[in-house]
């Protein structure tokens, strides 16, 4: 009777786990965003500073500075969407909260900070 029983529970572990569904993320907002900047120092010397977010599916991310194509920092970020909104949250540094819209009219496609500002292009 034991046998049949942890038979009976083997098989509804498998029929119950067999039923779960994960939810399939298909936000736009997924994928590679960069800005780029040129910085002169004394009129002389350029460097070239960018900024790459590369979001995922999972409400999490990875932000990656770079200088020269040298990498000076990174961090994980997650992120939200609320009324069209997304709220990109750096924990543990001292990176300012962003909040952007998705301009999607636009090629190519361009996070805008709320004063219209380009926070990121889409690679």
């Amino acid at each position: 009777m034991k046998k049949f029983f942890s038979l009976l529970a083997i098989l509804v572990i498998i029929a119950v786990s067999n039923c779960s569904e994960i939810p399939e993320n298909n936000d736009p907002i997924l994928g590679i965003w960069s800005k780029s900047e040129i910085l002169s120092i004394d009129g002389k010397n350029e460097n070239e500073v960018r900024e790459e977010w590369i979001f995922n599916d999972a409400y999490l991310g990875r932000y990656h500075s770079y200088t020269n194509d040298d990498l000076e920092f990174y961090t994980d970020f997650s992120w939200s969407l609320e009324n069209e909104t997304y709220t990109i949250i750096y924990t543990g540094t001292d990176i300012p909260n962003a909040e952007v819209n998705l301009e999607e009219a636009v090629k190519p496609e361009q996070l805008e900070l709320e004063n219209g500002n380009i926070f990121a292009l889409r690679e």
